[in-house]
């Protein structure tokens, strides 16, 4: 009985990936892109895809970057304190997994779950890699924006949102349609890429994990459009090779157009003891400042406060002993009155994110106080607020 199941697996894995030269052809009359050698394709399980991903995660960061990230995150309050950062983002990853391109071993991968409506869209995403992998090296790609956080997620929204582009436009094509006329179809198909009740552990997760794993998709594939429109087929290759360097510039191409660089506003000083060393620094963008403040406030505030971020920084400094940790942040704005507006949404954060607050000083631009983790001091200064969290007691 096991036997003839195996054996219904390759049947049903042979006739799939059978498909596979076929569609990467046509992805490739699209695009314009070389198919330089067929791609290799094959089934595999959930448990393999699950082992997979927990290498990748062993391979492309050491267990002090995945806690420095997760202790980050904690501090801005986007996870609950006693959130696993690794095994969630693994088994989000797991469950959201219909198929994937192993950018290593250049080989694509169909998981047996997938149902039959869906394996030719999903060929045609992970085809859409692996063209893209065999003229811009994917791995290094990827591997280049690490140098900034938000860099990288501009860089992941490059290459899913062109994946997603080209899967759209492929299944465009076979109702008589392309994406290239229709401004709605385009917005219509990003929006596919959303969860609608069928993944549990993606419905139970932090608003900060849902938002930045579709946005590649959604906001990406939008991004890419825009592209296109803006530089024809030239397009598809430009934005590897000049890749954005901001989320900011995937929300609003124009900007990209524009080359608009974020700023990098100083950070306060905390005048700390002797004791203390950096543990982790990096940007936040335009995609992270929606997620503070739709998480804070709502997602109107954030939609108007947002798109007004100049660049913002932060650092988090802690002691040899990881008793305290201090987080250093600033976000420049473009304008006095956004730097206003986001310091009052600020503030309401820190009120949220706390089970206490106690403010023992405030104006309008400065704020003193006490949360869970600390004191803390809130300021504004023109178009720059800054904020220091988790301070220890004052020396009387």
């Amino acid at each position: 009985m096991a036997c003839g199941a195996a054996s219904a697996e390759s049947l049903r894995a042979t006739e799939l990936c059978s498909q596979a030269g076929r569609i990467a052809a046509e992805l490739a009359t699209i695009s314009g892109m070389k198919l330089h050698h067929p791609v290799p394709c094959d089934f595999i399980t959930k448990e393999k895809v699950n082992e997979f991903l927990k290498k990748r995660v062993k391979d492309t960061t050491t267990p002090e970057e995945i806690r420095a990230e997760e202790l980050t995150l904690k501090k801005f309050g986007l996870v609950p304190p006693d959130f696993n950062l690794a095994d969630k983002t693994v088994d989000l990853l797991t469950e959201q997994a219909a198929a994937f391109y192993d950018y290593d071993k250049k080989r694509l991968f169909v998981t047996e779950t997938t149902s039959p409506e869906t394996q030719e869209p999903v060929l045609a995403h992970e085809l859409s890699h692996a063209i893209a992998d065999q003229n811009f090296n994917l791995a290094h790609f990827i591997r280049q924006g690490r140098k900034s956080d938000d860099g990288a997620a501009a860089r992941m929204a490059v290459m899913e949102g062109q994946a997603t582009w080209l899967m759209s436009e492929y299944l465009a094509h076979r109702l008589g349609q392309s994406l290239r006329n229709s401004p709605d179809l385009v917005r219509r198909m990003s929006r596919q890429s959303q969860s609608d009740g069928q993944y549990p552990v993606f419905d139970q997760a932090p608003l900060y994990l849902r938002i930045t794993l579709v946005f590649p998709y959604t906001e990406g594939m939008v991004f890419q459009n825009e592209v296109l429109a803006h530089d024809g087929d030239e397009g598809f290759g430009e934005v590897f090779k000049h890749a954005p360097v901001s989320t900011q510039q995937i929300l609003h191409p124009q900007k990209y157009f524009d080359h608009v660089q974020p700023t990098l506003p100083d950070l306060p000083d905390p005048h700390l003891p002797s004791g203390y060393k950096s543990l982790v620094g990096g940007t936040l963008g335009e995609l992270d400042q929606q997620v503070i403040l739709q998480q804070f406030t709502d997602k109107a505030r954030a939609d108007e406060i947002a798109p007004h971020l100049r660049g913002s920084t932060f650092e988090l400094l802690e002691t040899k002993k990881h008793d305290r940790d201090v987080l250093l942040y600033a976000a420049e704005w473009d304008s006095e009155g956004a730097a206003r507006d986001y310091f009052d949404a600020y503030r309401e954060a820190m009120a949220k994110k706390w089970k206490k607050m106690e403010v023992t000083a405030q104006t309008p631009d400065s704020l003193d106080g006490s949360g869970d983790d600390g004191r803390f001091e809130l300021r504004r200064k023109g178009a720059v607020v800054t904020s220091i969290e988790g301070l220890p007691p004052a020396v009387n």
